[in-house]
């Protein structure tokens, strides 16, 4: 396995334990709804070695900020390292 794919999918894990253990009451609507099941989705498509471009994480960021005021949050950080890894894919 691609080594940055790997990266990908132990961020996108990452990512989705954090919203299971720290937002587990809020994933069920909204807008942090939309970013857990994305999340999700594109866990289960690299699993199954779906074409990368299926991937639709990219854009959870903004949707977290247009929605909250929280930049602090450590979760965007999480966010971004999963963007980021998921360009750097996109653009190999």
């Amino acid at each position: 396995m691609d080594c940055k794919k790997k990266q990908l999918i132990d961020q996108i894990k990452v990512v989705i334990n954090n919203l299971e253990n720290d937002y587990y009451n809020e994933i069920t609507s909204g807008v942090l709804q939309l970013i857990y099941i994305r999340y999700k989705n594109a866990l289960k498509a690299l699993e199954n070695n779906k074409d990368i471009r299926e991937l639709k994480i990219i854009g959870g960021i903004r949707a977290y900020m247009d929605s909250y005021s929280d930049y602090q949050n450590p979760l965007l950080a999480e966010l971004h390292k999963a963007e980021k890894l998921n360009k750097e894919l996109l653009n190999t």
